[in-house]
């Protein structure tokens, strides 16, 4: 986070004993952790605070490239005509908005009502979904505009629990940032990882065994009150 403070922790254990974990820098303003755990009850336990207001991420010239291609949860290629018959004539920054606004009033946000291997052609269709799949469908929808678009995956403070998913447009050589589930206020967002969609920003994957999700808690906070948030206005995840 340039420009912002930041302490963290991140402890892993398998039944008591501490894992080591090995961190790695990945494409998309994101890190992993891989460790590797044998039989047991696993227990990874993170902690951060940020102080200060970090610097908008900065476009690089792949950016334009990597984020208009079409991708697992992003088909854009299968939403071209959609997007064409319903935005036509929009120009930047005015698709970012248009978009957002429309995808917010075409599903109906219901928990539990997409399958994981959802995207934004099924989202669409089943008119209904959760903050990854709206997410999924703003982003589809500016790469078939020819709009780079990537998913970020962010603790939102105010919202119940605090993980979430929204779209972000290169607009004019800056990413900002579009909620259309208006669920959480941008400007209190914080970035977790970013990527082409829900595929580069998963919190969790395994490999070479399996592993049942017992439970997850998320909480983050803010020092004093949420901030405000002008939907018109073009925000940037800090």
């Amino acid at each position: 986070m340039p420009g912002a403070g930041l302490e963290e922790t991140l402890v892993v254990t398998c039944d008591g004993v501490e894992l080591p974990a090995a961190e790695v820098t990945v494409a998309g303003s994101g890190r992993a952790h891989l460790m590797t755990a044998g039989p047991g009850r696993v227990i990874a336990e993170y902690q951060a605070s940020v102080s200060g207001r970090a610097r908008p991420p900065e476009a690089a010239l792949a950016d334009r490239l990597v984020y208009l291609r079409p991708s697992r949860y992003a088909k854009s290629d299968a939403l071209s005509a959609v997007a064409r018959a319903g935005f036509a004539g929009l120009s930047a920054p005015g698709e970012l908005p248009a978009v957002a606004s429309w995808v917010g009033t075409r599903p109906s946000y219901v928990p539990g009502s997409s399958r994981p291997t959802d995207g934004a052609v099924q989202t669409l269709l089943a008119r209904q979904g959760v903050c990854r799949d709206y997410a999924h469908l703003v982003v589809a929808l500016l790469r078939a505009l020819d709009v780079p678009a990537r998913l970020a995956a962010v603790y939102a403070p105010g919202l119940g629990p605090n993980f979430h998913a929204v779209a972000e447009a290169l607009v004019d050589g800056c990413w900002r940032v579009a909620d259309a589930t208006l669920l959480a206020p941008r400007a209190g967002l914080v970035r977790i990882a970013a990527g082409r969609d829900a595929a580069d920003t998963a919190f969790l994957s395994t490999y070479g065994g399996a592993a049942a999700l017992v439970s997850a808690e998320v909480t983050a906070t803010v020092s004093g009150p949420l901030p405000t948030d002008d939907v018109t206005a073009l925000t940037s995840i800090r």
